[in-house]
């Protein structure tokens, strides 16, 4: 079979058909960047270039309060600001790590009332310069395109009210959460129809909503049905109404939301984290014609390259069948990792995932 494109290639896993071979994509943190460029990896060259992977354009506009970025603290070490969602958070400049939230500032109705009141759709939202340079070359380059969303639970708990707030008030105040989640929404559809209407249209939605963590979700199978799932719903409705497809990524082991997010179809789910308890083996036997699966390799056994190589021989053949299937780690790429090891693994990938 000749070489595909990254477009052709992600493309035929979402028709759950076999390509060249499997789709390679990943994120690395900052950190890691830092560590490949001191291994050789020439400074500012796309890592995704210097390692042969599959290249995917994701956009997603400013849908945030716009609250004023006001830098706090900072040392030679890590900065503390305040960010655009009303958040107070700590960033590690050299270290691999999400940033550390100290403080929020959407914690009441009233506090979201003042954020919602700043929120509208703009075309000034919209970065076009970089719209417009990255879209081409994507066509170009015939790059697969996401446009990326950000609603729901994730970015309104880590992001904007924080978590202990919101799980109390899921439970206690659902109309309030209710409304953050579709509101958020709302941003995101109402930026990508300003985008389809000058001609950027993209192949897949896609969104980050972490609703897990080791061994258990955040809440209940009850109240995701009653507060989230109307809202994924329509966000996979709207795609469908574009004739596109939907990708869900989804931190910790969410295994008792997935044939809830089959019914409402959902066309991909990622990282299959199984460093927190889920069987990536197996959602592939039961959703895997259903599902494109990516992921699922932990990202922790990269400290031990050849402890991640044996993971990988034992997983790749079988979630590669039928095609459907997208390599990746079920985290970011650490910086444990050197761009040699690295650089290995992608060569077996391709290997692994050939067709």
């Amino acid at each position: 079979m000749k070489e595909m494109t990254s477009r052709e290639r992600i493309s035929r896993m979402f028709e759950h058909k076999e390509a060249d071979r499997v789709p390679i994509e990943d994120y690395p943190w900052a950190a890691t960047i830092e560590r490949w460029e001191s291994d050789g990896m020439p400074k500012g060259m796309d890592y995704r270039d210097y390692f042969g992977m599959d290249k995917i354009l994701q956009y997603t506009p400013d849908v945030s309060p716009q609250f004023p970025y006001t830098v706090i603290e900072e040392t030679d070490e890590y900065i503390i600001n305040t960010s655009s969602w009303g958040a107070t958070c700590k960033n590690f400049k050299h270290s691999a790590s999400t940033p550390e939230f100290l403080d929020f500032k959407v914690v009441t109705p009233e506090a979201w009332a003042e954020a919602k009141a700043r929120m509208s759709i703009s075309p000034d939202r919209i970065n076009w310069k970089y719209i417009e340079k990255e879209y081409k070359k994507a066509i170009d380059e015939d790059h697969y395109k996401m446009a990326g969303f950000w609603f729901g639970f994730d970015v309104t708990h880590s992001w904007m009210v924080g978590t202990e707030t919101l799980l109390i008030a899921m439970l206690e105040e659902p109309e309030w959460c209710s409304e953050m989640f579709n509101f958020g929404l709302d941003m995101c559809i109402g930026h990508f129809e300003l985008l389809w209407e000058k001609g950027y249209k993209f192949d897949a939605i896609t969104w980050p909503d972490d609703m897990g963590f080791k061994h258990s979700q955040f809440f209940s199978l009850n109240t995701y049905r009653e507060l989230l799932k109307p809202v994924h719903k329509r966000a996979i409705d709207w795609a469908k109404s574009k004739g596109i497809k939907s990708m869900m990524h989804s931190c910790g082991d969410i295994t008792p939301f997935i044939p809830e997010l089959v019914e409402i179809g959902l066309d991909g789910l990622n990282p299959l984290e199984s460093k927190a308890g889920m069987n990536p083996a197996k959602i592939k036997a039961e959703f895997g014609d259903k599902l494109v699966l990516k992921g699922g390799l932990n990202a922790l056994k990269l400290n031990n390259p050849p402890e991640f190589f044996e993971e990988m021989e034992a997983l790749v053949p079988i979630m590669k069948e039928n095609g459907g299937y997208i390599f990746s780690t079920d985290h970011s790429i650490p910086s444990s990792i050197s761009a040699q090891d690295f650089m290995r693994i992608v060569q077996r990938a391709k290997e692994l995932g050939k067709y």
